[in-house]
Formats: C-alpha cells, sequence, structure tokens
C-alpha cells in the first residue's frame, strides 16, 4: 500500500496546511512534529517564509537545515502527516531528535500511514546520500517507536530528555 505522496509545503497548500494544524489544536496538542513549530505559528506566511529558508538559506533552531514535507493522500489530496529530515546531526540533536520527526493527524493514526510516511522519507535521505538516519521519540510513544522499527529502526539506547524517557533508533540506509 503506498497511497501517500510527500509534498513540500507552499502558498497554495495554506487552506489545507492551516485544517491540518487546527485539527491537533483541537486535539490539545500545539506541538505538531515534522511541520517546524507550526503550533506555534499564527500566521502562516511567516511560517512558510522560516520552512522554506531553513532547508537552504538558514539554519534551524537546532543548527541545521531541514527539509519539511507534508504527506499527502492520493485518492483525496488530503494531509495525513507532516515529516522533516534534518540534514546532519549537531552533538546535541544526537542525543534527542535526530534525523527525522514525524507526525500523523489525529484523525488518520493506527492506520499504517506512519510507516509509508517515514519510507518515503528514507527513500529521499538514502538519494541525497545518508547512509544511516537516527530517530528518537518519547518511551511511551509506542507507535512511534513501531514505527521506526518497522521500517528497520534498531534500538540503540534509551536515556533520559528533559525529564522524560527517550528511545534513540538507527536504521541503515
Amino acid at each position: 500500500m503506498n497511497d501517500l505522496v510527500l509534498i513540500r509545503p507552499s502558498k497554495k497548500m495554506e487552506k489545507d496546511i492551516w485544517e491540518y494544524r487546527q485539527e491537533y489544536l483541537l486535539c490539545g496538542e500545539k506541538h505538531i512534529n515534522g511541520c517546524c513549530g507550526i503550533g506555534y505559528f499564527d500566521d502562516f506566511d511567516t511560517w512558510l517564509e522560516f520552512v522554506l529558508a531553513i532547508e537552504k538559506d538558514k539554519l534551524s533552531r537546532e543548527g541545521v537545515h531541514v527539509s519539511t514535507f507534508f504527506s499527502v493522500r492520493k485518492s483525496d489530496n488530503k494531509i495525513i502527516g507532516s515529516i522533516q529530515l534534518r540534514h546532519f546531526l549537531t552533538e546535541d540533536l544526537k542525543r534527542h531528535g535526530g534525523h527525522i520527526g514525524y507526525g500523523i493527524r489525529p484523525a488518520e493514526r493506527k492506520k499504517g500511514y506512519g510507516r509509508q510516511q517515514l519510507l518515503l522519507i528514507l527513500d529521499l535521505a538514502g538519494r541525497m546520500g545518508m547512509s544511516k538516519v537516527m530517530i528518537s521519540c518519547d518511551k511511551d510513544n509506542i507507535a512511534s517507536g513501531r514505527t521506526a522499527m518497522s521500517c528497520g529502526g534498531v534500538l540503540k539506547c534509551e536515556n533520559l530528555y528533559k525529564g522524560k524517557q527517550q528511545q534513540i533508533f538507527w536504521i541503515t540506509l
């Protein structure tokens, strides 16, 4: 099953992206993984400018270039998830964060989309010349850990980060 495609955010997607953001906020989730802090922005154009700049021009708050995508279902063009690929790791990202951050919109969880989305970004990472990638997730985020493992992730360690237990997975491409 490959129902998804990765799409870079653009102005023409504003309505759909803002609806995606709103679904998270209505579920009480302000931190939306994989889309550069969109839950903390009140203006789409400001957010979009930031997202586009950190891919090539500026560095993200973590000090790296980041590519951001939305996974869109082919059958109805609905945004299902968001995912970002950090082009390299700083020492801090090696402890928490890793190369990839991702999320699936609340109404579409537990349908296998997380795995599809991750496989798409892993393919892109390989084409960019990466040989392996790191993913971290909170230990109690069982779905994220399972998603990483279903795509070849190997649990390398568990640690404490800002008071929460987290798991570090590495995936060889």
